[in-house]
């Protein structure tokens, strides 16, 4: 079989079979597919299409690409929540040990920033000590012991993935419904999951801005899982401005604490985390329905279970024992702290969130390229949500920076990003929409 007539059968609209998918794959991973016939089939499927069944070939088969997790003899499901990204979406933070400390176990494999977006691995990283690399069978005994671990990705985990979308990263393919959906799949079939639940972010600051294309991501999703034998829901929930009130590696963890203790929950973060825990509690069968999971939920919050479970990861993984109680002494403060002053009286009526994803990145929060070093300290906190009416001077959050030019250049980038007008502005949903 040979690479270029696969590709001159994907060129030509026809559908893969078993054996060309197959035959793709691992030439991905043995190399014998050059750089130019792998971005060439991207491009094909990019511009031609895949159907349903081609798709669950594709997942399965980078699944099969390498290691994949079995948990044998676990005393309950094993369950995961995937975001397509947002800004200020350290909902993964919570949701582990929430889910945990209600009966399900979470092997959470997260990944880094990715352009304007924040990555959870980052984050965890801001906590001295924490390893997001343990070996396997130490992350096995944490999760099996503990109920969650959140670790990064492996490079034994669905290698042909890493390959692939490293290709398609610079060949302009990664927009493709059935290659994302194949993407997210094949690392989360390789995990070993018994339920997923899908975050489709959508809005100014999402990969998915519209719903239209929201909706299309999560029922490929939802239909390729099925087909590949993984229950999933997917959720289309609101990015169209920063979720939560901080942004920023420590600035998140700080807040994911506060949340689990019950000092601060800002409503619309807590909604989109309840959602999710709810539809994994459903999936595993430890909750009748999602009202019924999230009492439990709320209990778990309440009780400080969830917020113990954390607290015991964090030690599992090489973090302080004390970090609950004492964060400020492990999570540097930025130097400069600045406000971001309403120029007027009125009400914030838009927000350009994927401009602030950059500005954080521009502080030195995110990476301009792969390797770049981030600054755990930078960011964004006490952001004031959509439809907040403010006076002149007012700020509108509290830019966090390593000096003060940069803090006057992200003073000036999140003006710019946000719009004060004079009418009120109607709440949105933070679900907009349920798929599976």
């Amino acid at each position: 079989m040979l690479a270029q007539e696969i590709i001159r059968a994907k060129r030509d609209g026809q559908a893969l079979d078993e054996a060309q998918i197959n035959h793709f794959v691992r030439g991905l991973v043995d190399n014998s597919w050059s750089e130019g016939q792998v971005a060439a089939l991207g491009m094909a499927v990019f511009l031609r299409g895949m159907g349903r069944d081609e798709a669950v070939l594709l997942t399965r088969a980078m699944m099969n690409s390498g290691r994949v997790m079995r948990w044998p003899d676990m005393p309950g499901p094993v369950l995961d929540k995937h975001s397509s990204g947002g800004v200020g979406d350290k909902v993964s933070l919570m949701l582990a040990p929430m889910v945990a400390a209600c009966g399900g176990y979470v092997p959470m494999i997260a990944g880094r920033g990715l352009g304007h977006t924040g990555g959870t691995v980052d984050k965890l990283e801001a906590i001295p000590g924490y390893t997001t690399t343990p070996d396997p069978l130490r992350f096995d005994q944490i999760v099996r012991s503990l109920g969650c671990a959140i670790i990064g990705q492996t490079a034994d985990l669905a290698p042909a993935d890493k390959r692939f979308y490293a290709t398609r990263d610079v060949t302009a393919t990664v927009e493709s419904v059935p290659l994302i959906t194949a993407s997210i799949l094949s690392k989360k079939l390789a995990a070993g999951l018994e339920g997923l639940a899908m975050d489709i972010k959508c809005g100014n600051g999402a990969f998915a801005s519209t719903p239209e294309f929201a909706k299309e991501l999560a029922e490929s999703i939802v239909a390729v899982a099925g087909g590949a034998g993984l229950k999933t829901r997917a959720l289309i929930t609101d990015m169209n401005q920063i979720l939560g009130t901080d942004v920023g590696n420590s600035l998140e963890v700080i807040e994911t604490i506060r949340y689990l203790k019950g000092e601060h929950r800002e409503p619309r973060l807590h909604e989109v985390t309840l959602a999710l825990c709810a539809e994994m509690l459903v999936l595993g069968g430890l909750a009748a329905d999602t009202a019924a999971a999230r009492v439990k939920l709320q209990a778990a919050l309440n009780s400080g279970a969830a917020a113990e479970k954390f607290a015991k990861m964090v030690v599992a993984l090489g973090g302080p024992a004390d970090l609950m109680e004492r964060p400020e002494a492990y999570l540097t403060a930025a130097p400069v702290v600045k406000p971001v002053a309403a120029p007027h009286a009125g009400v914030i009526t838009t927000m350009s969130t994927r401009d602030l994803g950059v500005a954080i990145v521009e502080l030195g929060g995110g990476r301009r390229k792969a390797g770049d070093a981030i600054d755990m300290r930078v960011g964004f906190s006490d952001v004031k949500p959509l439809g907040t009416r403010v006076a002149a001077g007012e700020p509108l959050a509290l830019i966090h920076a390593a000096d003060a030019a940069a803090a006057d250049r992200a003073i000036a980038s999140y003006l710019a990003a946000c719009t004060l007008g004079e009418a009120d502005v109607a709440a949105t949903p933070m679900v907009m929409a349920e798929v599976g």
